[in-house]
């Protein structure tokens, strides 16, 4: 029987979003995807919670946009 799963690969690794049932051990294929949105909902954050985040971090906007910046995008 085949089971889907979503997750993120980063840095070598898959991280599911979700542990499946019932499943100790099976044989996996991956099919990465294009970048899309970032699922907020999956990592367990509300809309409340995400509002929360953007109004703290806008202060940082500006640092984050100066020029020479995007050098820490790839850290």
């Amino acid at each position: 029987m085949l089971k889907s799963v979503e997750g993120v690969y980063r840095d070598g690794k898959v991280e599911l979003t979700e542990i499946p049932a019932e499943i100790i051990e099976a044989r996996v294929a991956i099919t990465l995807l294009p970048p899309g949105e970032v699922r907020l909902q999956d990592r367990g954050i509300d809309p409340d919670q995400a509002a929360s985040l953007r109004a703290r971090l806008r202060s940082f906007e500006e640092d984050w946009e100066a020029p020479g910046m995007e050098a820490y995008d790839a850290i």
